[in-house]
């Protein structure tokens, strides 16, 4: 793992939580998309080096629309850039991480995306990010 690469907060509503993250940051999101697979809409912001998603569910099986219901909107999961996604999920699984897909999916932000399971990391959700080159 290189660098965080972001970290994702679950919001109810881009439309509400947009801007107040341009009041905090002073600035827009530099970019904001669609997941369908994953049923999320996000933005994107940067604050320095860093970045913030904000992620809203586009539907009621959502993960996102789970986490809101279970625990309210906030930190949903902290992101780490990684070299090779493939090598570094061997490694994890080796380590005994349970990782919650079998190979690397297609997420936000033009990144090849898997996702550690939160019972493996002390209640965090991971997510292993990489460039899609």
């Amino acid at each position: 793992m290189k660098k965080i690469e972001h970290i994702g907060i679950a919001v109810k509503s881009l439309e509400t939580s947009n801007p107040l993250f341009e009041k905090l940051f002073g600035a827009a999101p530099y970019k904001e998309e669609e997941v369908a697979s994953e049923g999320v809409k996000t933005s994107f912001f940067m604050n320095g080096p860093n970045k913030i998603e904000l992620l809203e569910a586009t539907n009621e099986e959502s993960p996102i629309a789970k986490f809101i219901a279970k625990k309210g909107e906030g930190i949903h999961h902290i992101a780490f850039d990684v070299e090779d996604i493939i090598a570094e999920m061997e490694r994890l699984k080796g380590e005994g991480f349970i990782i919650l897909n079998d190979i690397p999916k297609k997420g936000a932000d033009n990144k090849l995306v898997a996702f550690l399971h939160p019972k493996t990391t002390n209640g965090v959700l991971i997510e292993l990010c990489q460039e899609i080159r």
